[in-house]
């Protein structure tokens, strides 16, 4: 999928037209993204509605919900757009500190963070890359590091990125130890890290599983009335088509439930 995401006016360019950069903190969806998230959600409440029902009409009544499909789409490619950012940043972090300890000046830092990242990722795709590559231009151009990196984590909104640019602008600007600081501040944030990455690692299994637990209902309804119709058909008349109903919104507070116990801030 091609990531798009809405961008912001920074500065001003020669002939006075604004330079725009991605906003990190949102993502929106390209026309084809929302239409074929839409039509596949809702042909999954479809199946899923005449799986439980067995009526045309009443299958249909749930396709709307699938409106909710973009919202949901979003945030899972915003998430892991960031999560991506979040790991890239940690990377720029330990080239910085080993340039500056070879006695590299803070600016030829970050020119050499741009071609050890791009050892990492040959396609230079990365949205750290292309931040590092505006960061360098902005300096080609006469405006102070810290200025352009600070405002890089505006856009980022990502805390640990936030507080590095705070510790390198105060640090810059008052002639302090850098390569200490930027060693220690590294070395710090990308601990912190190192456990979320770790914690995620343990919340992406107990995820699956939660996905398997309110899949296996649908299976197992799904195989009964391939293997035994006849059994299966009261629930789809009268009272059983209550209990269907109740059961679907079972199964959907599940959901509802499980990502919320899933969700866990990084």
């Amino acid at each position: 999928m091609k990531r798009t995401s809405p961008v912001l006016p920074v500065g001003a360019s020669q002939g006075g037209e604004q330079m725009l950069l991605p906003d990190y903190t949102v993502y929106e969806l390209t026309s084809l993204q929302r239409m074929m998230v839409i039509l596949g959600a809702g042909a999954l409440l479809f199946g899923i509605g005449y799986l439980f029902y067995h009526r045309l009409l009443l299958a249909v009544l749930l396709v709307p919900g699938s409106a909710y499909g973009p919202r949901l789409l979003r945030e899972y490619l915003l998430q892991r757009r960031r999560a991506a950012l979040n790991l890239q940043f940690k990377q720029m972090l330990f080239s910085l500190s080993s340039s500056l300890s070879a006695g590299r000046s803070v600016e030829n830092a970050f020119r050499e963070a741009v071609q050890d990242l791009r050892m990492l990722d040959p396609e230079g795709a990365s949205d750290m890359i292309s931040e590092l590559n505006i960061i360098c231009a902005r300096m080609e151009n006469g405006e102070p590091i810290e200025d352009a990196l600070y405002e890089f984590s505006k856009r980022a909104g990502m805390e640990d990125v936030e507080r590095f640019a705070d510790v390198f602008m105060v640090c810059k600007r008052t002639g302090g130890d850098l390569v200490e600081i930027v060693r220690r501040t590294s070395s710090i944030i990308g601990e912190k890290l190192d456990i979320q990455q770790d914690i995620a690692v343990s919340i992406a299994q107990k995820k699956f599983e939660a996905k398997a637990l309110l899949v296996s209902p649908l299976m197992m309804v799904m195989f009964m009335s391939l293997s035994a119709g006849d059994y299966m058909e009261p629930m789809y008349t009268g009272a059983g088509i209550a209990v269907s109903t109740l059961a679907l919104i079972a199964l959907f507070l599940c959901y509802l439930w499980t990502n919320k116990i899933m969700d866990i801030p990084l």
